[in-house]
This record gives structure tokens, sequence and C-alpha cells, in this order.
């Protein structure tokens, strides 16, 4: 039987152009079907929005070939110091820091701006060409066959494929479509974010605050500048939202305190709702799930498109070795393997970061202490230390072979 492209990918993000680069580089026709329209992806104006990528997502996108385009407005992650506190008090005497240099690998990670990668994507994929891309459609239906998943877009144009892949979001309509049901609760958070520009370096160094109401996180970007990802109850959240950008700077600096000098407000502002969401599977006949489509966790940790990008790299992998024993790709067998791989990972990232949301996000002087001496001894045992900064860098577990640096 014959299809328009072995693999359908709906959504245009950042995972998964990433999945079409990875499959089209290993000999497969992809087709990646975008809801927005490409000029809107285009658009070179900083934004606000940046991502931390783990050392083992800058390799996979060394090996995807985009990282030479990428360096140069990138930012190494040094050291991240953690530490907990209220606004305006300054943080507790205990706290944890973690610097690059206990391992051999390099910087942890890397800041991008979403701008960069958005436009590194783009290029690559109109580059290749074993990849369609589609912008500006949307699709309404899918059906599946023995042999071929359908998807039929809003201007009646009918496509086919070997599998479909989910990569549209936390409300994934390809996965309400498969009848995928989601497990998951909100936090009753909101994440405020930005970035400032401010008057002395940040030395590539990271900071994770945590505060009764939610953690603010100061990740640095390129020349003296930071990425805020600062999270407050919903009502207090909607009331700073609406603030001048002069009022909002002056609810922030209490809570950003005076360690770099003055700072300003550089691009826009966002506010994002948290909460955890789970797809209670990651697969379904010739349909696989991956990024917030599958797994969209708190930002607390900064791992989302991380765990999204391994995602892509363990689908990859499990896709291209099916291909190459002469399996149906699309088989459940096949996709069976990748949930297996990717399931119980982000479950324990799950569990985790809403466990450290939990515990951190409150005033309880009972937790307060327990913590602080937790991070305390944390920060005094450096093999301890040294587990916590490989599993920031994404360098444990089952490492699928594009984030070790390798093609697969």
């Amino acid at each position: 039987m014959t299809h328009d492209s072995d693999i359908l990918i709906v959504g245009g993000g950042l995972n998964g152009p990433a999945l079409a680069l990875a499959m089209a580089q290993t000999g497969h026709s992809v087709t990646v079907i975008d809801a927005l329209n490409e000029a809107t992806r285009k658009e070179d104006g900083f934004d606000g929005r940046s991502y931390a990528l783990a050392l083992g997502s800058q390799r996979l996108l060394a090996t995807l070939g985009l990282w030479d385009e990428l360096a140069g407005n990138a930012q190494p992650m040094l050291e991240i110091k953690v530490t907990d506190g209220r606004a305006g008090e300054g943080p507790s005497p205990f706290w944890m820091h973690f610097d690059h240099a206990e391992i051999e690998e390099g910087p942890m990670g890397y800041m991008v701006e979403d701008r960069y990668l958005r436009r590194a994507f783009l290029g690559a994929m109109a580059d290749e060409p074993r990849i369609t891309h589609l912008s500006g459609k949307t699709v309404v239906a899918q059906d599946i066959s023995t042999q071929a998943v359908a998807v039929h877009l809003q201007d009646g144009t009918r496509l086919t494929g070997r599998v479909l892949i989910g990569s549209d979001g936390r409300r994934s309509a390809t996965a309400e479509r498969a009848g995928i049901k989601r497990t998951g609760w909100g936090y009753g958070q909101t994440a405020l974010v930005c970035a400032l520009a401010h008057e002395l370096p940040h030395n590539g160094v990271a900071h994770q605050f945590f505060m009764p109401p939610g953690p603010l996180a100061i990740l640095p970007l390129t020349g003296n500048r930071s990425s805020i990802v600062w999270s407050e109850t919903d009502t207090e959240a909607a009331r700073i939202n609406a603030l001048s950008d002069a009022d909002y700077l002056d609810v922030l600096r209490p809570r950003f305190g005076s360690f770099l000098g003055e700072i300003s407000l550089t691009g826009q502002r966002f506010t994002y709702p948290l909460g955890l969401t789970l797809a209670n599977s990651f697969i379904a006949d010739r349909l696989a799930l991956i990024g917030d489509a599958a797994h969209g966790v708190h930002p607390i940790a900064g791992q989302g498109l991380n765990a999204g990008l391994r995602d892509v790299a363990a689908l990859a992998e499990t896709l291209t070795r099916a291909a190459r024993r002469g399996e149906d790709i699309g088989s459940e067998q096949v996709l069976a393997r990748y949930q297996q791989w990717r399931r119980f990972d982000t479950a324990t990232l799950a569990l985790a970061t809403d466990t450290f949301n939990r515990l951190f996000s409150n005033d309880n002087p009972l937790l307060r202490a327990a913590r602080d001496i937790g991070m305390g001894v944390v920060n005094a045992l450096p093999s301890l230390r040294r587990s916590f900064i490989r599993e920031a860098a994404g360098l444990t577990g089952d490492v699928p072979r594009l984030m070790q640096g390798k093609p697969i």
C-alpha cells in the first residue's frame, strides 16, 4: 500500500519538527501539519520566551545538525543555585549549589530563546527534501485501517501514513480523537514569564528561589539578560499581570533581589496556568504521543522541553530500528516499545515535580525546616551533588543515542 508519507506529525512547535528531522535523516518521508502559519513561526523579534536545554538535548540538536546555527545565541548554564525563603527577606542559610565543573561533560545545559529554535527548525525542515511542512493547516478528523492512518484537514485534504504522531500540546486533539484519556490536576498557580535586562553580569548562573506561593527561576540569557519564570497563586498572578510594566517590576524586585543591579523588562510578558497532565496511554492504533501531548509537568525543574526531546529521541530510535528489521513501524508491537521506554521515566518526572512543588510552595514551619536541612545535606555530599547534576543534564537512565550525541 502506498502512503503520502511514512509519518504524519500533527504539531509544528519544537518536538514535532525535531522528530521530523530525526526520521527524515534515517530515510523516512514525513509530513508536519502545523496549525500556525509559517510567517508567525518566523517572527524574529524577541518575545521573552526561552528554553533551558539540558546537555542531552543540546547533543540531540547537534546530531540533527542544528547546533552550529544555535551556538552563537546560546548561553551556557555553568552553575545552579537553589535557595528557600520569603520575598523581601532574602534566602535561607541552607541552600544547594551545583557547578558544572563537578562533571566531565561540560555545561549542564544552555538557555536558548524560542525565536532562534523556531528559525533553526524551520530552516532545517525546508532544506530536507523528505519533509513536507504544511503550515496554517488544521486536522479535523483521523481514521485508522489495518495498514494506514489517515488525517483529514479543514480544507478537505486527506493524507495517509504508516503512523500518526500527536505533538499538539496538553489539549491534544490527536489524543482526544484516538480516545486517549488524561489524568491530572491544577496547582492553583500561574507562571508569570518574562525576560529582564540587568546591570550586572549573571556569569552563567541559574537561580531557583522557592517562596511560599511558588518558585522563582532566574535563568541566564546571552548578555546581561535573564529569563524569569515566576509562580504565584492564580488570583495574585492575575492581579500582577494586569499592572503596568513599572508596577510589575516593583512587585518583582523584592523577590528578585539586587544581586544583578537595576532591572528592566525586555520583550513581552506571558502567563501560563500550572498543572500536571499525563496521557493515560502514550500510544493507540498506529499512533504515538510526544511532548506535552503525552505529559505536561510543572516547570519547577525546567524539564518540559527536555522531556519532549527525550520522547523524540526514543521514538525515532524505536521506529528506525524497527524499520531496519523490516517491521511495520505503525504496529502495536513497535509502538509499545516506545511507550515502555518513556512511560516510567515521565511518570517519575511528574511525581518528582509534583512533590517538589507541594513541598516547597508553602510556609509550613516544619516543612521549611525539613527542606532546608535536606538542601544542606545534599550540598554537603559531593557524590549526591554530582548525581543531581547529571540528572539535570539529561545524562542518566536509558539515554537514547541522539541524546548521547550519536546518530541512530
